[in-house]
């Protein structure tokens, strides 16, 4: 099993930045994988960026490429999200997810953090 507990969310005016932690418990040798992903008031969940656990390759969706920034501390067990130029479209909660080796989804998943950004 692994835990997932996200933080750092709030209300930021346009332009400003937030940084969400996500710290990592349980059996963090069998994740491949950390994701952020977001939910925006009335519409579906979306992928926001990625990173690999071992390698820290990230990969971001287009709309938050050159403004967010994913990464993490093995040593802290924590995946952060740097959201700079923060938009109201931003506006959503956000979700920490972690894959494992032997899943080909997204298997755990924190409880989320509100980001809202006001214009």
């Amino acid at each position: 099993q692994v835990q997932l507990v996200e933080s750092g969310g709030g209300l930021v005016q346009a332009g400003g930045s937030l940084k969400l932690s996500c710290v990592v418990s349980g059996l963090t040798f069998s994740i491949n994988t950390m994701g952020w992903f977001r939910q925006p008031p009335g519409k579906d969940r979306e992928f926001v960026a990625a990173i690999t656990w071992s390698t820290g390759s990230p990969n971001y969706v287009d709309s938050v490429k050159g403004r967010f920034t994913i990464s993490r501390d093995n040593a802290k067990n924590t995946v952060y999200l740097q959201m700079n130029s923060l938009k109201p479209e931003d506006t959503a909660v956000y979700y920490c997810a972690a894959r494992t080796f032997i899943g080909t989804e997204y298997d755990y998943w924190g409880q989320g953090t509100q980001v809202t950004v006001s214009s």
